[in-house]
């Protein structure tokens, strides 16, 4: 039944937290501070309205609670749309000034609720008399579940006895478009792009009333040389270009690359490693295309397939959980209805809603388990993926990231087997790192938990599960082939040598099942008897070799279960494979769909894997004793006249064991494997095919003061040097005038083993700043220790404190809050060291807590052998020092200080700062009072 909107609040407190006290804002206007004690009660009896439960549930101490949190009614009325999840947030989005105080904060959050119930009422109010169905069935569906703010929306809606029709409203994916498909794309012409038309469309980009920079300018002459027509194949047109902050090579490198698209009729893919950074190619690219519409058309921002929603798994989602867990359903919904191009990680979906919804009702629904049936999918002609897929195909940019680009190369294509031509790499000093995960491999309890599930689908599930077996995938389309269904059974009950469920705490009690579980079992034990600290909460790991008693065989026996597996999947592959041919008149579009997809999926989620097991399971076992260093008859030496033996080939791999734990939890257990040098497969899968390629960042080179081994470092951990032809190298200093601009201090009276010195050391260098600081941590639980004990403190003095591990808010969303809140301050680990852009007095106080150096693990050992030894730690340790500072300086008005808290720095790794930066050595009382005058504070 209609009636007129109406805006009623919930009749409950507001509650804001601190980590010092709170306040509650009561229905009836009375605004009263709390004890932490009294908040916790409020919270759990009252059901309050706050902004970012899990954040205030984290900051009393105490486990979820029901609540009305405000950031749910934000994403309902504004779909697909950000705010930063603060009071102070809030207040920007809905247009309220910002609040001065706790008090003010309250009142704030109370205000911005009545605002944001006041839009949807005058949406209402516009849309008669055709009311909003979708968004009035998906409200009462919510409410009748108990969303808490549910009857407040209907009121708004004017429709709050909203008859039985929110599983309707909840199909949200019969309302999509549909995507249209063209003919394939011609080949690209081979056209060159000069250093003189390079110049030219960076100056059209600037435009005529521009800063004239002419590093800028340079730098985009130099990289126009990876766009010249390729000369021999596996020989690319290489570009090694570093690039100082400031110095603009963002569209530096577009103005080549969008030159070189346009000419030839192909993309050029840019690849980051961060989501922040594709965000900002994004901006940028729009002072080549101001047009939206020629922009949407031009320009494709491509991730990997785990990013984006499945429509059928919200579908399934929808159908099973609109009764059961209809608040997901239905903000997901909205959001449906409303975003851009479906990316649920670093797209217009909030980071802060899969923190409130939970990971499982959120990103949960994209396609995380290999299961996409492609064109046979009921939504394929509405997929986010294949839309973004087909429109890379005619894009003339592609932004992408480093990991999709490397394992879509790793497995013979971008999706359609189609490679670009034409690469930028962004941020490439984390090429090394992100190779070295995209080639690696991992025989473990989880790895082969997740294979067996994929062949098996979920067992002993309570039916609420949405995975999806081989045999539902493929029993209705083996139809009368014998051969086929033999073979799926034979590789279905061969799956059950794989890790089952409840595997790891049958490990715990040493009762494992099975020849995958018993190779873990042995594994897991070798780890412990070898591995020092193994009652420590942390995760251990030893070599593989020599094996301990029972290994070896363990491991010959789970290789022959393995076979076992891989025989019929082959036959199974090969059976499909011929009913295309053999049925090619009979079978439907869809139908070929989806026993393709069949294949690929054995083939890149079964055999490839399993190949790359038995073939590590191989070398267990395998004697590795030196040559025989005796000669004939036993004689020491050499015989003579004999011929020296041949150098023995360096390993490529490294296989060592571990066992997994997260808090002193197990977690996982396996065999790991590794290139020592990932920059080899790096170069041969994704450089070597490609006809020309960039890699830049402002950190490629190292510091040691020697500028060709810099460079020679450089073309090692890129791949460089495993090309025919020698890169091309080019350096562009930064403008900054870094001497003026920033300081750079090693306080060498505090004991950084000693907490209560380092936590006092960040709360006074916090204090000294007034905030706009970043603390950087290398290991988690010193963080916890000092935000602990600093929290407070600095919270009575007017500076928020933020942190990665203890908010429970993801880190995207941290640097959000950083950025816009000048006199906050943020701990956190490697993921925020070189993952930070906050331009401005927003970050001008750098923390490390000691010298960053390498994690001394196996693989980082049998790395340092092969890589010069303590060279090797130097040069890794001073481009981390090197990218962290390099978050001081944005733009030419930033101003910072970059303190390290560690007696022990050596002077040998002054180099990771920019020439004429000294650091200074000097006790901490010293280093307050220059940080303060440094910054004018």
């Amino acid at each position: 039944m209609m009636t007129d909107p109406q805006i009623v609040l919930p009749p409950v407190p507001v509650l804001i937290v601190g980590w010092r006290g709170a306040m509650a804002l009561d229905p009836d206007g009375e605004c009263r501070a709390l004890s932490a004690a009294d908040a916790a009660r409020l919270a759990r009896c009252d059901q309050p309205i706050v902004c970012h439960g899990p954040a205030v549930a984290a900051r009393l101490r105490i486990e979820r609670f029901e609540c009305h949190d405000l950031l749910e009614l934000f994403a309902f009325v504004r779909p697909a749309r950000f705010c930063l999840p603060t009071p102070r947030g809030l207040a920007e989005a809905v247009g309220l000034p910002p609040p001065r105080d706790a008090a003010d904060e309250a009142e704030t959050l109370r205000r911005a609720a009545w605002r944001l119930l006041e839009t949807l009422a005058e949406a209402a109010a516009r849309a008669r008399p055709r009311p909003l169905g979708e968004v009035r069935g998906l409200a009462w569906m919510m409410a009748r579940g108990g969303w808490g703010w549910g009857r407040a929306v209907l009121a708004a809606l004017g429709g709050e006895n909203e008859g039985g029709r929110g599983a309707a409203a909840a199909r949200v994916w019969e309302r999509l478009p549909e995507w249209s498909d063209g003919p394939a794309e011609p080949p690209a012409t081979s056209l060159p792009v000069s250093p003189a038309e390079a110049r030219a469309r960076l100056a059209k980009m600037l435009g005529p009333d521009a800063e004239q920079r002419p590093a800028q300018a340079d730098y985009a002459s130099a990289v126009s040389q990876a766009f010249l027509p390729r000369e021999a194949p596996g020989e690319p047109h290489l570009v090694l270009a570093e690039a100082g902050t400031g110095t603009g090579k963002t569209l530096g490198y577009i103005a080549p690359a969008s030159l070189w698209a346009e000419k030839n009729g192909a993309p050029v893919w840019i690849s980051t490693h961060t989501r922040n950074l594709q965000r900002q190619l994004d901006a940028e690219l729009d002072r080549l295309f101001p047009d939206p519409a020629e922009k949407a058309r031009k320009v494709v921002i491509r991730k990997g397939r785990e990013n984006y929603l499945c429509l059928l798994n919200y579908e399934e989602a929808a159908r099973q959980d609109h009764r059961r867990a209809p608040v997901p359903v239905g903000l997901v919904a909205r959001w449906i209805g409303a975003t851009r191009d479906g990316d649920m990680v670093g797209g217009d979906f909030p980071g802060w809603l899969a923190d409130l919804l939970g990971r499982s009702a959120t990103l949960g629904l994209t396609d995380r388990r290999g299961e996409c049936v492609f064109s046979a999918c009921f939504h394929f002609r509405k997929c986010f993926i294949e839309r973004a897929i087909r429109r890379a195909r005619r894009a003339e940019i592609v932004v992408a990231n480093h990991a999709l680009v490397m394992i879509q190369a790793a497995l013979g294509g971008l999706d359609d087997a189609s490679l670009p031509t034409r690469l930028v790499f962004d941020e490439g000093h984390h090429l090394f790192d992100v190779a070295d995960s995209a080639f690696s491999a991992h025989l473990s309890g989880q790895e082969g938990a997740e294979m067996r599930r994929w062949l098996l689908g979920p067992e002993g599930d309570s039916g609420r599960s949405r995975a999806r077996g081989l045999r539902r995938r493929a029993e209705e389309l083996i139809g009368a082939s014998e051969e086929a269904a033999a073979a799926l059974e034979t590789a279905l009950e061969a799956a059950r040598a794989l890790p089952g469920p409840g595997w790891i705490a049958r490990l715990g009690l040493d009762e494992p099942q099975g020849p995958a579980e018993t190779f873990l079992a042995l594994v897991r034990r070798q780890v412990l008897a070898r591995a020092a600290g193994a009652d420590s909460p942390y995760s251990l790991e030893c070599a593989v070799a020599p094996p301990a008693e029972g290994l070896g065989a363990a491991a010959a026996g789970l290789a022959a279960a393995l076979e076992r597996l891989e025989k019929p999947l082959k036959d199974l592959s090969r059976a499909l494979d011929d009913l295309l041919d053999d049925e090619a008149a009979e079978l439907d579009s869809a139908t070929r769909g989806r026993i393709e997809a069949i294949v690929r999926g054995i083939s890149h989620r079964a055999l490839l894997p399993l190949g790359v097991w038995r073939d590590m399971l191989a070398e267990i076992g395998t004697p590795n004793a030196p040559p025989d260093a005796k000669g004939p008859g036993g004689a020491e030496g050499p015989a003579e006249n004999a011929a020296p033996p041949a150098p023995a080939e360096p390993p490529r791999m490294f296989d060592w064991l571990a066992l997994d734990r997260l808090d002193g939890r197990e977690t996982d257990v396996g065999l790991h494997r590794h290139w020592i040098d990932p920059a080899v497969p790096f170069a041969r899968a994704v450089m070597a095919p490609a006809h020309g390629v960039v890699i830049t960042s402002a950190t490629l080179r190292d510091g040691s003061g020697q500028p060709e081994a810099d460079w020679h470092a450089a073309e090692l951990r890129t791949g460089g040097i495993h090309l025919p032809a020698p890169p091309l190298r080019a350096a562009v200093a930064s403008p900054f005038d870094y001497p003026a601009q920033t300081r750079v201090l090693i306080v060498t009276d505090v004991r950084k083993d000693a907490m209560d010195q380092v936590a006092a050391a960040y709360r006074e260098l916090f204090l000294a700043a007034a905030g706009g600081a970043l603390g950087l941590f290398t290991a988690i639980s010193r963080l916890r220790e000092v935000h602990r004990r600093i929290a407070a403190p600095l919270e009575d003095a007017g500076l928020p404190l933020l942190a990665q591990h203890v908010d429970g808010m993801d880190p995207a969303t941290l640097v959000e809050i950083f950025r816009a809140e000048e006199h906050s301050c943020l701990l956190g680990t490697d993921a925020l060291r070189d993952g930070v852009d906050v331009p401005g007095r927003a970050l001008r106080l750098i923390v490390f807590d000691r010298v960053p150096w390498p994690r001394p693990d196996l693989l980082h050992r049998a790395r340092r052998d092969r890589f010069g030894g303590r060279f090797y730690d130097d040069r890794i340790t001073r481009l981390r020092l090197k990218q962290a500072f390099g978050r001081l300086v944005r733009r030419a008005g930033d101003h910072g200080v970059f303190v390290l808290l560690d007696p022990m720095m050596p002077s040998r790794l002054f180099g990771a700062f920019p020439p004429g930066v000294v650091p200074r050595r000097l006790g901490l009382a010293e280093a307050v009072r220059e940080t303060a005058a440094a910054l004018d504070t």
